[in-house]
């Protein structure tokens, strides 16, 4: 794990609780199990080692991602923090990696062609009239002006 990844991670943690607590008993076959089962659904958790539990947190946290073939990300105090890429289904992708192209919904769907839809409108038939003479009426009125400007300037010629 290059020191990028490990930041970053360390940066995920930050805003976690600890999800799992070690106390008296140390490190039991029920607690790797319960460690690994988090790791597999979470990829990333944080453990908390308890002031009864007598080991170092540093030893334990070397143990337990030996026995779950997890990475230790950082061991701070009495908190430490585990990492397992879940390769069926990742959640935490690192600096670097490509994460896999979603597929959009017009890209999974095949296009269908659809009926034009016929645009009603809530103007009355008078004022649609009265609309339509006003644009013809212009339309006429900028011809005649575009006539007037190609001669002029044919007689100069």
């Amino acid at each position: 794990m290059t020191t990028k990844e490990r930041a970053y991670l360390k940066g995920l943690a930050q805003t976690t609780d600890p999800i799992l607590s070690l106390g008296k008993s140390s490190l039991t076959p029920e607690f790797v199990e319960a460690a690994a089962e988090a790791l597999k659904a979470r990829e990333l958790i944080k453990i908390n080692v308890l002031k009864n539990c007598i080991d170092d947190p540093g030893t334990l946290a070397i143990t337990l991602s030996e026995r779950t073939r997890s990475e230790v990300v950082q061991v701070i105090g009495r908190k430490i923090v585990l990492y397992k890429k879940n390769r069926d289904n990742q959640k935490i992708f690192l600096p670097g990696e490509k994460k896999p192209r979603e597929k959009k919904e017009t890209e999974k769907k095949t296009p269908t062609k659809k009926a034009p839809v016929k645009k009603t409108s809530t103007r009355s038939a008078s004022v649609k009239k009265s609309i339509d003479k006003k644009s013809s009426d212009k339309k006429t009125s900028d011809k005649k002006t575009s006539d007037k400007k190609t001669s002029v300037k044919k007689s100069y010629r």
